[in-house]
């Protein structure tokens, strides 16, 4: 018998825990499945992805192997120091982000959302403190309460968009689509592609070209944008300039002219899908990967069955430009935020209620 200690027993029943992550991933899989621009899948996913980590960590101690355990345990230890690390320095990270963002971008709001959050976090709390301090008990009890529920709550949501944002990105649609959108952005100077749209156009371009070689199949790439009041031309017929410029077949790319939002990208291109020959047509669209997800609302919306693939955008756009999609998402659904704030301003007074009447405040 080996004298060597157990660190911590594990009795055999305790390993039917793992039916518990098992049976949420399969929950998810299937709801991912059938729709994966479902923002309550997040809440599947954290479920699993959290549930399966505690049993596996369960079951690394259950093995009794000490270089095993030590490796999880410095492994997990680091991550916590990192995860803490981006937590305590976040406004800086966020002020450092927006004056990047001041430097290569033009000085628009949109653009300035990681300054105006870094600012918020670091100025805020002293605010907070300085009002405080000024006010009776209770009402210090209700600026304390509610600000913080209500963090708690975008917070969760935030976390929510973004786990499904990272899951839309490994979106592998099959080399057999019979049509690829091509959703527009501005255009420079009135008729010039942009480097962020010229992304979205070689991204569709390389799956054109793929598809092709692998299966001898060639789409119809759909160039979807209408013309802005700054544009001499419509955004579609610059893409479609561009793209056959870089190769694609004239005969195989069409220019949607009309639309001017992300919905009407989807509508309008659904509505040339359908005056095609193909009785059930295989679409997938192309964006920057930051607005695939969002993308993939719209789509649904319109009554599009397309999945998205994104191109790759400069890293330092990314913060401003996934909080900018998260505000539009959350705006989405306003009223039933703004129901959950009633929730909470009633939650509140009733704590504050509470603590009053058992005479802890």
């Amino acid at each position: 018998m080996s004298n060597t200690a157990v660190w911590v027993p594990i009795p055999a029943v305790a390993y039917w825990a793992w039916l518990l992550p098992l049976v949420l991933g399969i929950i998810f899989g299937w709801r991912y499945q059938h729709d994966k621009v479902r923002l309550g899948n997040g809440i599947w996913f954290s479920s699993f992805f959290y549930s399966f980590l505690a049993v596996l960590a369960m079951t690394i101690l259950g093995t009794n192997n000490h270089p095993l355990i030590i490796v999880s345990v410095a492994l997990f230890v680091l991550i916590l120091m990192v995860i803490g690390t981006i937590f305590v320095l976040q406004a800086f990270l966020l002020l450092w982000n927006g004056w990047l963002m001041w430097r290569r971008e033009s000085h628009t709001i949109a653009n300035m959302l990681t300054l105006f959050l870094g600012i918020a976090i670091l100025v805020l709390p002293i605010l907070a403190g300085i009002l405080s301090s000024h006010v009776p008990t209770t009402v210090r009890y209700v600026m304390t309460v509610f600000p913080n529920l209500v963090i708690f709550y975008v917070a969760f949501w935030f976390y929510n968009y973004l786990t499904m944002l990272v899951l839309y990105q490994f979106n592998r649609p099959r080399y057999r689509q019979d049509y690829i959108i091509v959703l527009g952005a501005g255009l420079l100077n009135g008729d010039q592609v942009s480097p962020l749209l010229a992304q979205r156009i070689q991204r569709g371009l390389q799956f054109y070209q793929q598809q092709q070689r692998k299966t001898g199949h060639a789409a119809i790439m759909i160039f979807s944008g209408g013309q802005g009041g700054d544009e001499t031309i419509p955004e579609g017929q610059a893409m479609l300039a561009y793209a056959i410029q870089h190769g694609l077949p004239a005969t195989n790319g069409w220019a949607e002219t009309k639309s001017t939002t992300t919905l009407e990208n989807m509508q309008f291109s659904k509505r040339l899908i359908d005056q095609g020959s193909i009785a059930q047509p295989r679409v997938i669209f192309v964006t920057n990967n930051y607005h695939s997800f969002r993308a993939g609302r719209f789509a649904k919306q319109a009554g599009l069955n397309a999945d998205g693939i994104g191109a790759r955008t400069a890293h330092f756009f990314l913060p401003d430009a996934i909080i900018r999609e998260y505000i539009a998402i959350f705006m989405q659904h306003k009223w039933w935020h703004a129901a959950a704030m009633v929730g909470m301003i009633v939650l509140t007074f009733l704590m504050t209620w509470l603590d009053l009447y058992n005479g802890t405040l």
